[in-house]
């Protein structure tokens, strides 16, 4: 007989050293509530987010189902990736800390796997394919009052640099081709300031230089006279694409991973839209946070699972709904209170996560008393 449970015992040994096989006993037991919860949450947010909306495009605006239902393919990963969390917490709830731990640790991993390389993909193409079959047309695009300043880092006499202005570009309107109603301050040359004023501009992808047309410019002297007007019907001007890309941007923050969202942030960082800027950082922290939410939520529910008393699994599913519905909760507290400088944004972007984890230590400590 003890032949028989040795045998047995290597068996079954974890390869992972450190995994004993009570653990992995555990953790394969943590895995069917954790996909049940994949399951279950994902589905009612993508009811819940986008089905209603899309089924009243289909009888209202006339979109086709096959589209709709390719909509809601494209947009499922979406809401895999919110149910990550939630799923991490029902999983838990009734058992113990280190596997609980461990596989919070891999779903992290997972869950940032999916919001940077799946989400924004498939949420760039649900709002093309959405946008194009409603419209019947290729997809329209309109930016306003576009504003690009440039600078340049100058050292004061004091001996300091500060950031000085070389260079303001302004655009009324944006049409995904035609800059229009443009104004243009240029201080790049010490003696001498330019201003100039045109109907329309286009990049030129051929010479990478700006093409403007039906305008003046204007050469300002140090002491505000005029010293030439120029006027013209084209003209070409080296100057940074850097207002273009700026306003072509046409992807929301859920569209794009992090190093796009990054880069999109330096050009947003010069346009003085201190609203968006701020959004867009909290957007880039919770990219961060949110996989970090699945470890946060593993602790929760380890913590609550060593609790003496069994809970019933109606209350635990209750449980992890109030637990959920907060945290998604404390989120849009955390958008408030950035957008509106309460916060700052990278303290509202992980303001859901770091009052999961608080919550986790605490229930952890209690229950080990």
């Amino acid at each position: 007989m003890r032949l028989s449970l040795s045998n047995s015992a290597e068996e079954f040994k974890w390869p992972v050293p450190g995994v004993s096989v009570m653990d992995r006993y555990i953790i394969s037991e943590l895995l069917p509530p954790f996909f049940f919860g994949v399951g279950v949450f994902s589905s009612l947010g993508l009811a819940i987010g986008i089905m209603f909306d899309l089924v009243r495009k289909v009888s209202e605006s006339g979109l086709p189902l096959t589209l709709a239902m390719k909509i809601l393919l494209l947009k499922f990963p979406f809401f895999i990736v919110l149910a990550f969390p939630m799923s991490m917490l029902l999983s838990t709830i009734y058992r113990l800390v280190l596997p609980a731990l461990v596989m919070g640790v891999v779903v992290t991993g997972i869950t940032f796997f999916f919001n940077e390389l799946v989400v924004p993909a498939s949420n760039y193409e649900a709002s093309v394919t959405l946008d194009r079959a409603v419209k019947k047309k290729t997809v329209s695009f309109q930016e306003n009052n576009i504003i690009y300043p440039e600078f340049r880092r100058v050292r004061q006499d004091s001996g300091a640099k500060e950031d000085v202005l070389l260079r303001l570009f302004y655009a009324e309107k944006f049409d995904g081709q035609r800059m229009k109603g443009l104004t243009i301050i240029d201080r790049s040359q010490p003696d001498i300031n330019q201003i100039l004023v045109a109907e329309s501009a286009t990049w030129n992808t051929e010479t990478n230089v700006w093409n403007f047309f039906n305008g003046t410019i204007y050469i300002v002297a140090p002491d505000g006279s005029y010293r030439n007007i120029m006027k013209f019907e084209k003209q070409q001007l080296n100057l940074p694409r850097a207002p273009l890309d700026l306003a072509s941007q046409k992807r929301d923050a859920e569209e794009m991973n992090i190093a796009e969202s990054q880069e999109y942030l330096k050009l947003l960082r010069q346009s003085g839209k201190e609203k968006n800027i701020r959004k867009l950082i909290i957007r880039i922290q919770q990219k961060y946070s949110l996989p970090f939410a699945c470890l946060a939520f593993g602790l929760v529910g380890a913590a609550l699972g060593t609790k003496p008393q069994r809970t019933s699994k109606a209350t635990g599913f209750g449980i992890c709904v109030v637990l959920v519905f907060s945290y998604y909760l404390l989120m849009s507290i955390g958008d408030a209170l950035g957008l509106s400088g309460v916060l700052s944004p990278v303290m509202a972007g992980w303001l859901p996560t770091l009052c999961g984890f608080g919550m986790g230590i605490v229930v952890l400590l209690r229950a080990s008393q």
